[in-house]
């Protein structure tokens, strides 16, 4: 799962918890596991495509999401996004999600 918060990026993937109790929170960008999960155990490199990564409980990433859905407070989203390098990334990727649209079925 990709989640798009207005200060992170995140990849949240099962990779294998035999226990099945932790997921895999990637980011590609310094902070942005922390800004989320601030008491995470940051691994960096790994020769991977995302640079950062952390095991985090399930439940804590879940508990997260619900309350980022719970606490928005704004009516359009791109408008909450302030660092200008992230918020032209954003874009790019609304502007593919948008011509997606007309050919999706």
């Amino acid at each position: 799962m990709w989640l798009f918060t207005n200060n992170s990026f995140l990849s949240i993937v099962d990779k294998g918890d035999p226990s099945g109790k932790t997921l895999l929170v990637r980011a590609r960008c310094a902070g942005d596991i922390e800004r989320l999960f601030p008491e995470a155990k940051i691994q960096v490199g790994g020769g991977t495509d995302y640079r950062y990564r952390a095991r985090i409980d399930r439940e804590e990433v879940a508990t997260v999401m619900a309350d980022s859905i719970r606490n928005i407070d704004y009516r359009n989203f791109k408008s909450t996004v302030s660092d200008p390098d992230r918020h032209e990334a954003y874009m790019d990727v609304w502007s593919a999600m948008y011509a997606f649209q007309s050919i999706a079925k």
